[in-house]
């Protein structure tokens, strides 16, 4: 089964930037990519997916904020956020649309002063 292995987050000041990178263990091109974020005490949410035809999709707290892409070759998958506030704070995940793979360890982005 293709494991997802999650990087790139970090502590930033607000109005910051953060890329992040889902590698995937096996190859993704059939799949639609996902980026989901949970907070503390809070559900996990989708904040922006990419189908494998390249169609993409943002929840409306990041538009204009993220971007989500993939390279396929590399079996990976990138969110470039911009702009970050500290509403922004969670553990981020990479998973297919719908999640169907085990999640991976996320990537911790903290937005704080």
């Amino acid at each position: 089964q293709v494991q997802l292995v999650d990087s790139g987050g970090g502590l930033v000041q607000p109005g910051g930037s953060l890329r992040l990178s889902c590698a995937a263990s096996g190859s993704i091109f059939a799949y639609g990519m996902g980026w989901y974020r949970q907070a503390p005490g809070k559900q996990r949410e989708l904040v922006a997916g990419i189908a494998g035809h390249g169609r993409i999709n943002y929840a409306d707290f990041v538009k204009g904020r993220f971007t989500i892409s993939r390279d396929n070759s590399k079996n990976t998958v990138y969110l470039q956020m911009n702009s970050l506030k500290p509403e922004d704070t969670a553990v981020y995940y990479c998973n297919t649309l719908p999640a169907i793979l085990p999640w991976g360890q996320g990537t911790q982005v903290t937005v704080s002063s």
